[in-house]
């Protein structure tokens, strides 16, 4: 039995979301983001024990993700556009501030949120994703001169080619992307690992245990991206430059309580990307998850719930 809380369509910022709520309406509210490629459902096995634990929880699948409204044009995916998304969402909850918590692409999402709308970021989660300080430099120029052209953020600027390698093959891509994590982080990312769209071409299938998503999720997920298709999250992607730009003047100190969940062994987002949080996030708590890749709400979910729980109802007062 499916027991993820239904949606519901909720519009904010000139679109609809597809918005998945659990909890009292009284309790602290918990805005969840997911990543790329993913949905709500990423959050699946955090909704229920969040939300018995008294919060308030409010997970949508992102502008052009699932099923919510997909806007074909890249300048829609712009970090301001997301976040009064967020802000939007959160007034026709009629809620004024609430908790984000961002991974992935989400996190990508919530640090910025508190500098852009600190007083509708009443704190801060990251899972996987750091907040790190602006480069002097687009964070796509510096990927491609340490990985190469095949980098996939790179490949990901040109405007359909990733969507034409992906979709007509969204069941493998699923078994492809969700791979448990290597046993052994390196201290220097391979580039090879980067290159998703190369290594996903050749791509011949995985056994079971070596994905971290159990089939029948992936089988949602499929199901979703045949549907929606991968243009509207790819399109995040094409915003890396521009948000980047945004982004220059802004102080990029987070001054709302934080909690910084990494995982051990995510060769993507490792740890060490954590080190030096302090100078930019004063009032943060951090915790490293072992023997975890980068799927960590499907890899450890009780440790994941089990910090998020705990920080929250510790912080509860502070963040209301």
């Amino acid at each position: 039995m499916d027991t993820f809380p239904p949606a519901n369509r909720i519009k904010t910022n000139g679109i609809s979301l597809s918005v998945h709520q659990a909890g009292p309406q009284d309790g602290l509210p918990v805005l969840l983001l997911h990543g790329w490629p993913e949905l709500a459902r990423s959050w699946t096995n955090q909704i229920g024990p969040l939300a018995a634990a008294g919060f308030r929880i409010i997970a949508p699948d992102m502008r052009g993700f699932g099923a919510s409204d997909a806007p074909a044009d890249v300048a829609s995916y712009g970090i301001d556009t997301i976040v009064a998304d967020m802000t939007g969402l959160l007034d026709a909850l009629g809620i004024e501030k609430a908790v984000w918590v961002g991974h992935d692409w989400g996190g990508l999402i919530v640090w910025p949120a508190a500098l852009l709308q600190p007083a509708r970021v009443a704190g801060v989660i990251g899972v996987n994703t750091p907040h790190l300080p602006r480069p002097p430099q687009s964070p796509l120029d510096l990927l491609r001169a340490r990985f190469g052209d095949d980098h996939y953020f790179a490949r990901f600027q040109e405007e359909g080619a990733a969507e034409k390698i992906f979709e007509g093959r969204e069941d493998d891509f699923f078994a492809f992307i969700f791979a448990r994590p290597p046993k052994v982080i390196p201290k220097e990312i391979a580039p090879g690992i980067t290159h998703l769209l190369d290594r996903f071409i050749e791509f011949t299938g995985r056994a079971e245990k070596d994905i971290a998503v159990p089939a029948m999720e992936r089988a949602r997920y499929a199901q979703a991206y045949r549907r929606a298709g991968f243009r509207g999250g790819i399109n995040y992607y094409r915003n890396v430059t521009s948000n980047w730009q945004r982004m220059a003047g802004v102080d990029h100190t987070v001054r709302q309580p934080a909690l910084m969940i990494g995982a051990a062994l995510d060769p993507f987002l490792p740890p060490m990307f954590m080190d030096g949080m302090e100078e930019r996030v004063p009032d943060i708590e951090k915790h490293v998850i072992p023997a975890c890749g980068h799927w960590t709400q499907w890899e450890a979910p009780d440790a994941l719930n089990t910090l998020m729980i705990s920080w929250l109802t510790r912080r509860e007062n502070d963040l209301r």
